[in-house]
């Protein structure tokens, strides 16, 4: 596609998304007196709430009913919902116990698990240029496990479950708003039961409680928009993916970790010392590498 038809709208959407995905560990910080659970529960009934509302108004009462009519959906799309919901619990967890650096390096490693997953599970083969970068960024993973002192296993539970979440939805082909409204009505029952168990014995967060501390409108309407910035942004982006080429996409969806990673560097100041800065590196060479290839195939194919 020429950079005369390309469509300016659908790249901002995507960027729009990718740039709030990238800021999400600060909006997550001033949450960090609220438990991990009850912030993943909140996400889960305010962000159900909203994208089915918004699914029922574009499409009608015919969209659940036409989603989980594809074979296996029921239960592809409760497994694709736990694989999210323990992706997002462990990122906001991470987040607020001063692992954002670590995070950003998950999801910098993803694109190149997902090249591993199309391998082993769906048989694609590699060029010698993706094989390289797998074992550059492999080299990146191995230096900061062993110069660093500890095992990034944040970083590789992220990449791994949202690899497997794509992978799960890739298989079963199902629209991307439409599956997350799906598995936000698998999630939103245990949702709801485990914040009004909160609320009634005092834990929660949304009302106050005795002589428990009064957490305020502040907090109750940061944890209700969680939901706002769940929705909005993956209805941006699949918009954005219908618009633009998917080469495109593949590049931009690196704005993401690398704001996170000057967030939690430049704003949380957490560390990121000489080891850190020399696996990274390795990452880093091997998304670029994989990313030139990705364009240079895209290039040559036929529009």
């Amino acid at each position: 596609m020429s950079a005369a038809k390309l469509d300016r709208g659908g790249v901002w959407l995507a960027v729009g998304a990718y740039v709030s995905w990238g800021m999400m560990p600060l909006y997550w910080h001033l949450l960090k007196m609220v438990p991990s659970l009850q912030i993943i529960a909140h996400r889960v009934v305010w962000s159900a709430l909203l994208v089915c509302g918004w699914l029922g108004f574009k499409y009608g009462r015919g969209w659940l009913r036409e989603t989980l009519s594809r074979p296996n959906a029921v239960w592809m799309l409760a497994l694709s919902g736990v694989l999210i919901a323990f992706n997002w619990g462990l990122y906001i967890w991470a987040v607020n116990a001063g692992h954002v650096v670590e995070t950003a390096l998950g999801y910098f490693i993803n694109p190149l698990l997902n090249v591993v997953l199309a391998v082993v599970v769906l048989h694609e083969r590699l060029n010698r240029v993706q094989w390289l970068s797998v074992s550059i960024a492999t080299a990146g993973v191995l230096w900061l496990t062993f110069n660093y002192g500890s095992f990034p296993w944040i970083a590789l539970a992220l990449a791994a479950s949202f690899g497997a979440y794509g992978l799960v939805r890739k298989l079963l082909g199902a629209p991307p708003v439409r599956g997350l409204g799906v598995e936000s009505l698998f999630l939103l029952l245990p949702a709801l039961v485990y914040l009004a168990w909160m609320e009634t014995t005092g834990s929660g967060h949304m009302l106050p409680h005795g002589d428990a501390p009064s957490w305020g409108w502040g907090v109750a309407g940061l944890l209700v928009f969680s939901g706002v910035l769940t929705a909005l942004p993956l209805i941006g982006f699949a918009a954005a993916v219908q618009r633009i080429p998917y080469a495109l996409v593949g590049l931009l969806q690196y704005i993401a970790p690398t704001l996170q990673l000057l967030a939690g560097v430049l704003i949380l100041h957490e560390p990121f010392g000489r080891d850190r800065a020399i696996g990274f590196a390795f990452i880093w060479a091997a998304l670029a590498l994989y990313a030139v290839d990705g364009l240079r195939r895209s290039r040559r194919k036929p529009a």
